[in-house]
């Protein structure tokens, strides 16, 4: 071997030395990171039952997620199969420390313990907007006072949000579209009357498209029948504390596919009421916040009340309104519990 082949071998051995030290030390390029899959319910059932992804690493969808995308997938769901049906009512969103009520954070924590439907209080500014707020002054909830209607949107969101304790936070009093727009693919809003009326509340409905994950509480038959001749596709929370109002309601000649019924905070002993509802395949529902609600954060401890809130499901009540969403929903039910499709019976959104 002659003396100018060794030296080209010499070069051709560095340049691979060097080359392959340049490779060690390159660092892999980073791709979009995908956000932790959600727990979610998905009724549609004209495609398949997957739980969604986001590759959005800004966003976090809650963990929980009801996704009906119509009116009949809502009806779908809220009916009744003489099945568990594990999902709580989550009164005002379901406040606590450092979450206020009626605000879209609180709402969703409440989503990342369980599932859950979120019952919300839609109110007037001065100027015509509708916002989330139960009381009709500020002084509880906010760092303003007065009452709510004295103030336009602008005023209104300049207040801050303060918690269960009384404690100042960082959220501010959302509008009832921003609610539409957060909740579309995750959440079932219930709204209550407030200073809104049924005329007002189904043409927010209508307006935003949310008659697939949207109800209105009625307080009545008569206004039970405005709802229904307005938009028969809206479903409503209906008051049925005894058999002489679910007559009342029969009469009205309502399809009970567009009902919820609500039988009070202290229900009815009465299985025959709560027979004749689930015959005519109506879930029911009860409150707790005056009574078991106060019991447990007076407890303490979930074991010592747990069996009060399991008698109700064994009386019958299908669905608990509760102060305390993220506490009870996992006290009732297991982490692998979902609701069901109605169409296929076939548990979805389980991971």
């Amino acid at each position: 071997m002659d003396r100018l082949t060794v030296v080209v071998i010499v070069w051709v051995v560095i340049v691979w030395v060097v080359v392959a030290i340049a490779m060690d030390n390159v660092v892999p390029a980073q791709g979009p990171q995908i956000a932790p899959q959600a727990k979610q319910i998905d009724v549609e059932v004209e495609r398949p039952l997957v739980n969604q992804h986001t590759s959005n690493p800004s966003t976090s969808p809650p963990r929980y997620r009801i996704n009906t995308g119509t009116s009949g997938d809502l009806r779908r769901l809220l009916r009744y199969r003489n099945e568990p049906v594990p999902l709580v009512s989550a009164h005002r969103g379901g406040a606590g420390a450092g979450l206020p009520e009626n605000c879209i954070a609180t709402f969703e924590a409440t989503l990342n313990h369980g599932y859950a439907m979120l019952e919300i209080d839609p109110r007037l500014s001065r100027d015509g907007v509708v916002v989330l707020h139960h009381d009709k002054t500020l002084d509880r909830t906010t760092t303003g006072s007065g009452p709510l209607s004295d103030l336009t949107l602008a005023q209104l969101k300049q207040l801050r949000l303060k918690d269960r304790e009384g404690k100042v936070t960082d959220h501010h009093i959302p509008t009832l579209a921003e609610a539409f727009d957060w909740a579309k693919g995750k959440a079932i809003l219930v709204l209550d009357a407030k200073d809104l009326s049924v005329a007002q509340r189904v043409k927010m409905i209508e307006q935003h498209q949310a008659e697939g994950f949207s109800m209105i509480i009625v307080g009545s038959v008569k206004q039970a029948r405005e709802c229904y001749e307005l938009n028969p596709n809206i479903m409503m929370e209906v008051m049925v504390p005894d058999r002489q109002r679910l007559h009342e309601f029969e009469a009205a000649e309502i399809p009970w596919d567009n009902v919820v019924a609500f039988v009070g905070h202290d229900p009815t002993k009465d299985r025959g009421l709560i027979e004749m509802l689930h015959t005519r395949g109506v879930l029911t529902m009860a409150g707790t916040s005056r009574n078991l609600d106060r019991e447990l954060v007076s407890a303490g401890r979930v074991d010592t009340i747990r069996a009060r809130y399991e008698a109700l499901l064994e009386r019958g009540i299908d669905l608990i309104e509760t102060d305390l969403p993220r506490q009870v929903w996992p006290m009732l039910f297991s982490e692998t519990a979902v609701p069901e499709s109605a169409d296929s019976l076939r548990p979805v959104g389980r991971e």
